[in-house]
């Protein structure tokens, strides 16, 4: 079911990993013209964030990809040696056509990535109704020393707390430092905000 504006219902609430999937795949076909109507700031705002402490000829890992949107602003911001992922096939299909990825491959929820990389991004993907919170320690766990980790979380994950929960545990333990966090807009249309959280593997 969805709304007026054909975003699913209910998106941004905790569910099984295979209704996300589900929910993804049925959005595929509109889902980038969906977004360009609500104004969706965030992946825009996170390459920047990313851009200021990596340099551009890294290679940067973007974590649940979905159709590329992410990929594009990354492209903009001058880092062109992406890799790309997403546990749902039809948008990875949709994200191939877009030839912005020097690997592109669907994903298993859950799953060891293949390598350790120098930058990961993951653009409103370890958030409530996506990726669930203990994905962000596999991200972290993936990144290099020294590696910097972009992601986002939208006002709902930040008020859930959950997600918060698991970065506060790896900052405590000196896993990560935190270089940045911004809040800004996420969903202009929506009137949805999200923090754009830049980390240091420590």
């Amino acid at each position: 079911m969805t709304d007026d504006n054909s975003t699913p219902a209910n998106l941004w609430t905790p569910r099984p990993v295979e209704e996300t999937i589900d929910v993804y795949r049925d959005w595929a076909g509109a889902y980038d013209a969906d977004l360009e109507t609500y104004g969706y700031h965030t992946p825009t705002r996170l390459a920047a964030a990313l851009a200021r402490h990596v340099a551009p000829e890294t290679t940067v890992l973007d974590f649940g990809c979905g159709t590329g949107i992410s990929g594009a602003a990354l492209l903009q911001q001058g880092f062109n040696h992406l890799h790309g992922t997403d546990v749902t096939a039809e948008m990875v299909d949709i994200a191939r056509g877009k030839s912005l990825y020097e690997k592109l491959w669907v994903g298993e929820p859950g799953a060891d990535l293949p390598r350790s990389y120098d930058a990961i991004v993951a653009v409103g993907v370890v958030s409530l109704g996506a990726a669930p919170p203990e994905t962000l320690s596999l991200l972290i766990a993936h990144l290099s020393p020294g590696g910097v980790l972009a992601l986002s979380f939208n006002d709902p994950t930040v008020e859930n707390g959950s997600y918060d929960a698991v970065l506060e545990c790896h900052v405590a333990a000196a896993d990560v430092t935190v270089l940045s966090r911004e809040h800004g807009p996420h969903l202009e249309a929506k009137e949805m905000d999200s923090d754009v959280i830049v980390l240091r593997r420590e």
